[in-house]
């Protein structure tokens, strides 16, 4: 029977992990984390045209998820911080499937993506 090449060991695999998780974040882009995951909760506060477009936002689980991602995302690309884009780059990813849009956003065609994308150009970027 074939048995593929190991690429990867766990050893580097747990070492790619920690050097990820070693990359710094400045805590003017923690507070924007927080800040675009809050908005989701009340989108209406950073575009008036999203007011009443979300029935829950996301947790604070999702804090985490944009912080984990932007880091790999940041580490992907050969730094060693986190830069906004980074942010900006996987926040969709992680909110779109912790949305729940309202009964009147849906009706009229609204998608995560779009509210998403609204929150991130209203929450100031550091």
């Amino acid at each position: 029977m074939f048995q593929p090449p190991e690429l990867l060991s766990m050893e580097s695999i747990m070492q790619a992990r920690q050097s990820i998780l070693n990359l710094h974040l400045a805590p003017e882009l923690e507070e924007y984390i927080v800040n675009v995951v809050v908005a989701t909760r009340n989108p209406g506060a950073v575009d008036p045209a999203l007011e009443g477009q979300v029935q829950y936002g996301a947790s604070p689980r999702a804090c985490m998820g944009i912080d984990r991602g932007a880091r790999a995302h940041a580490w992907l690309a050969g730094r060693d911080f986190v830069g906004p884009e980074d942010i900006q780059a996987i926040a969709p990813d992680v909110l779109r499937h912790r949305l729940v849009l309202s009964f009147e956003a849906e009706a009229d065609g609204v998608d995560a993506d779009s509210v998403i994308k609204g929150v991130l150009d209203g929450v100031g970027v550091p």
